[in-house]
């Protein structure tokens, strides 16, 4: 092709006019209608990527070639012609004359579009996407860059054809062993992030995008990293566009904000609504509007939050992989996924890496994928290439698990990965990518659902393969080792837990920066492991410079910000700090009741923690005002038996006994146990925690007898599941000796103490 310019012997190539991930865009004449036309040719994958992949691709080309040519509409390119030469699929449109809106911004040096243009612009798109939508064809990369404004006026559409292609292989979730993602990270849609369901309304969403950043300039979420412009997209409510250019009438900003609605629910019901509604409020309003700055609002999921055992203890996040059941996770596609252009020129991203589904009409591949290069350290024997049918079928199913997991049915979803783990394995191989990936979709149910060492035995299995295939320092191999690192901390085992962190930071640190957020979040970990490994000062320190960090990278009221800052106020409290515990809590509850919502998860969980400050100041009338209004509150939003409602209620029963109110807190303390034996189970620690409450209780009214039997019960229940010199088990023994006193039974309470003694002398020779 590159000799005779000349492709089936009647497209004739002039000059490049275009050049990106997938393909190069020719500037061409139609040698048998005389006609200029542009000319689009999609260049085969290199050998580093499967052969079935590639002959997939091929073949959603072609079909969806056929979609896009029978769209006929003014506002979506035209397609003339398709086909195959000399090994390269190409595509024959209309060519444009006109500019997209990436290059308009860019020539008015990234100041706004006017409103009458934002109005044009709008209303043409809207009817493009409406037809196309009735065709039943979803954009889902709709960005400034695939909008073309004509030098008549005429506002375009182009790169159709990418819906099909990634909803018929499963591209809403990464094909890891290809690295593709779907769509630029500053105009997808939540449900594409998280890897859930896509209809036309995710355009609509994309679409809000677009028109934030022609109107003002920058897009909502005008972020230097993949991660944290994805997140925003999740999580966060975009500010007013008045807030950043006040004279656009307030329609523009109402319209606008609704696109970009983080449920598909709360947008348009689809183009044609979204047309008639933007179109009456332009005539409606026109010449009538006032300048206003409204007021910022935002929204973020729950970060991993601090449980309390028996009343406050700090949890650490997790890696750059599946979190907590609770938060809505980003898929494992994000790992290591650069920032894709926004239209401003001028930003400060890193380059732009190939879309392996840019589809038909999208860039050409420069040969530096997502993922860093795998590094081919081993001969693997040839493997018969499975069927691209059959890749369909378990990524499908690899999606389906992900989606019982954001659903908390966690022994489901591991039954499904371990069976598409199975398959993929006979089918792929040990090694392959997407083996592992769903391997490391097993261990994080397995910790889901409780099985701990199990889970530890599956991440290290998958670190050990990702760092045979993909390298020590590969995002994805960082996120296994980290996740081995975050079940090494359930089980107790810091001092591992330590050494893996700090490897993992150092690596984090080399390759991605001291500021990234991943780097930030395993920096978090870290801090959270040095508390319990009893170096406070050194846990405080570190934490305070992780929230300084995100509070310069992210913002001061990001989630990810107020969850340190909630690690330094654990470390403040450890260190007997108390006062200054305290008003940090207040602080972060304040923050998240105005960023979050006051009934938020996180919002309540940092009042929580302000009232276990004041009953540590003696303050207990306050904390027992605070905890009856947030039981309220809690059973509220979450029903009387949520764990976090128990929890409330303990903190409750707490405050009374120091109020020496001990029959009511008796009381208390005797119904949320028996709730927590319901719930949790018998032997669950905040239910053995509830139950050494009643024993403090039944001593303080003297009744030492029925007290001694519970303390025992209490111990021996912490040594059958924790194991005799836990310090958690230890510590009951110690209740128990103290209450042989209280019953004159001195010789029993020494002979204790002594036991107790020689298991923690025992315990510390060890190094635990």
């Amino acid at each position: 092709m590159a000799d005779t310019r000349l492709i089936q012997g009647r497209y004739r190539l002039l000059d490049v006019i275009g050049r990106g991930g997938m393909g190069e865009v020719w500037r061409a004449r139609d040698e048998s209608l005389g006609r200029r036309v542009a000319v689009k040719c999609l260049k085969p994958l290199g050998p580093q990527h499967d052969r079935s992949f590639a002959g997939v691709l091929r073949e959603r080309f072609r079909r969806e070639a056929r979609v896009a040519a029978a769209l006929q509409h003014r506002g979506v390119t035209v397609v003339h012609d398709f086909g195959e030469h000399e090994g390269v699929l190409y595509l024959v449109m209309e060519l444009l004359e006109g500019r997209n809106l990436s290059q308009l911004l860019e020539d008015n040096k990234q100041h706004p579009l006017s409103v009458p243009d934002i109005v044009d612009i709008t209303e043409q798109v809207a009817d493009a996407l409406a037809y196309t939508h009735e065709q039943g064809i979803v954009h889902r990369d709709l960005k400034p860059a695939n909008i073309m404004r004509l030098t008549d006026g005429t506002v375009k559409i182009c790169d159709f054809g990418i819906a099909r292609l990634g909803h018929d292989i499963g591209f809403t979730s990464r094909l890891t062993g290809t690295g593709i993602a779907m769509g630029t990270p500053h105009y997808m849609s939540p449900e594409q992030i998280s890897g859930g369901h896509v209809d036309h309304r995710s355009d609509l969403y994309s679409l809000g995008c677009v028109l934030y950043e022609i109107a003002t300039g920058a897009p909502p979420f005008d972020l230097d990293d993949t991660w944290a412009v994805l997140v925003g997209h999740r999580d966060t409510l975009p500010e007013p566009l008045r807030k950043h250019r006040a004279e656009l009438p307030a329609f523009i900003d109402r319209i606008v904000l609704d696109l970009l609605a983080k449920v598909p629910e709360g947008r348009p019901a689809d183009a044609k609504d979204l047309r008639r509604r933007f179109t009456a409020a332009a005539r409606s309003t026109a010449g009538t509007e006032r300048p206003a700055v409204v007021p910022a609002q935002r929204q973020h999921a729950s970060e991993p939050e601090h449980a309390s055992e028996p009343e406050h203890a700090s949890e650490p996040e997790h890696g750059s992989g599946p979190e907590h059941p609770s938060e809505r996770r980003l898929p494992s596609w994000t790992c290591g996924m650069t920032t894709g252009h926004k239209a401003a020129g001028a930003g400060t991203l890193r380059p732009t890496p190939p879309d392996y589904t840019a589809g038909i009409t999208g860039e050409w591949t420069t040969g530096i994928g997502l993922r860093a290069p795998v590094p081919v350290q081993r001969p693997r024997p040839e493997r018969p290439t499975p069927p691209p049918e059959l890749l369909a079928v378990l990524t499908s199913r690899h999606n389906a698990g992900l989606s019982l997991g954001r659903l908390g049915r966690w022994e489901e979803a591991g039954e499904v990965h371990r069976a598409v783990a199975a398959e993929r394995e006979h089918a792929l191989g040990p090694d392959h990518p997407d083996t592992l990936a769903s391997r490391y979709e097993v261990g994080f149910t397995l910790s889901r659902t409780g099985r701990t060492a199990d889970a530890l035995r599956e991440f290290g299995r998958v670190a050990e393969g990702r760092e045979r295939t993909l390298g020590p320092d590969h995002p994805e191999t960082l996120a296994a080792r980290q996740e081995t690192a975050y079940v090494l901390g359930g089980l107790g085992r810091h001092f591992e837990a330590h050494q893996v962190y700090a490897a993992v930071l150092a690596s984090r640190e080399r390759t991605m920066g001291p500021d990234h957020p991943d780097t930030l979040r395993c920096r978090h970990n870290l801090a959270f492991n040095l508390s319990r490994l009893g170096r406070l000062e050194d846990s405080y320190r570190m934490a305070y410079e992780v929230a300084a960090a995100r509070a310069r990278v992210l913002g001061p009221e990001h989630p990810d910000t107020l969850v340190t800052r909630y690690e330094v106020a654990y470390a403040l409290g450890q260190l007997g700090r108390w006062q200054e515990a305290l008003q940090l809590y207040r602080d972060i509850s304040a923050a998240r009741a105005q960023v979050l919502g006051p009934d938020h998860p996180d919002t309540l969980s940092a009042r929580y923690e302000v009232g276990i400050s004041l009953g540590r100041l003696g303050r207990s009338a306050e904390a027992l005002e605070l905890y009856r209004a947030l039981v309220g509150d809690r059973t509220r939003a979450h029903g009387p038996a949520d764990p976090e409602t128990l929890r409330a209620r303990h903190g409750l029963g707490v405050n009374l006994g120091r109020l020496a109110r001990w029959e009511e807190a008796l009381a208390e303390a005797r119904d949320v146990c028996t709730i927590r034996e319901r719930v949790l189970g018998p032997d669950h620690p905040d239910t053995l925690v509830s139950r050494r409450e009643v024993a403090v209780g039944l001593g303080w009214l003297g009744r030492w007898g029925d007290a001694l039997t519970v303390y025992r019960q209490v111990a021996e229940a912490r040594e059958r599941v924790l194991g005799a010199d836990h310090p958690d088990a230890l510590a009951s023994r110690n209740d128990e000796a103290h209450c042989l006193e209280q019953l004159g039974r001195g010789g029993e309470a020494v002979e204790l103490y002594r036991r107790v003694a020689a298991l923690r002398r025992q315990r510390g020779g060890h190094g635990g």
